[in-house]
């Protein structure tokens, strides 16, 4: 089995397990979105997807970032011991939508520009809009808005026509499973909001 197989297949396993954990809402996830795009790293270099590797250098990044986001979020503390409460679920704000998509354009653009001078991809339009697109929804994951589940959809649903086109069949089959979650995910996070209300 040569190392692309074996780097798809460990990303995959990793892949479900950080699934499993965003699912939950679990502040666990961070350490898988760390280790899984590590592997991804080597995967999608190899794979000539140069943006996603750049953005698997990001998510690692933002898993640390994530991580400390969820656990000491600013402005609370428990009421009883004092202690700096987890974040909570919350919705996408209105006021943040058109600053958002400002961003994601000029990612989107600026991520096309890269890949269209500086490398030799064959897929520059659909990487760099799944790179900008991911971005911005692990920012959002990182606030812990139910709405992400609805970016990482769109992502998930482009990565698995590119994945299949690049020839790396077990990634594709793990973001075709991720459109299923985020589906589930997002009706999750919603209960969770009006559970924590």
């Amino acid at each position: 089995m040569d190392t692309l197989r074996i780097l798809d297949i460990v990303g995959f396993v990793v892949g479900l397990i950080y699934l499993w954990l965003e699912y939950k809402a679990s502040i666990w996830l961070w350490l898988a979105s760390i280790v899984m795009p590590a592997v991804d790293m080597f995967l999608y270099y190899n794979a000539g997807l140069y943006a996603d590797f750049g953005m698997a250098v990001y998510y690692c990044i933002a898993g640390v970032y994530g991580f400390i986001a969820w656990k000491f979020p600013r402005g609370t503390s428990s009421a009883v011991s004092g202690a700096q409460a987890e974040l909570e679920v919350s919705r996408y704000p209105l006021r943040a939508v058109l600053p958002s998509a400002m961003v994601f354009l000029l990612l989107w653009g600026g991520i096309y520009f890269i890949l269209t001078h500086f490398t030799n991809s064959t897929v520059p339009v659909a990487d760099a809009f799944t790179t900008a697109l991911s971005i911005l929804a692990l920012w959002a994951l990182s606030r812990k808005y139910a709405e992400q589940w609805l970016l990482w959809l769109v992502v998930d649903m482009v990565c698995v026509a590119l994945y299949v086109y690049k020839g790396i069949p077990f990634k594709a089959a793990i973001y075709a499973l991720y459109c299923l979650v985020a589906i589930a995910g997002y009706r999750k996070w919603l209960r969770m909001i009006e559970l924590e209300r």
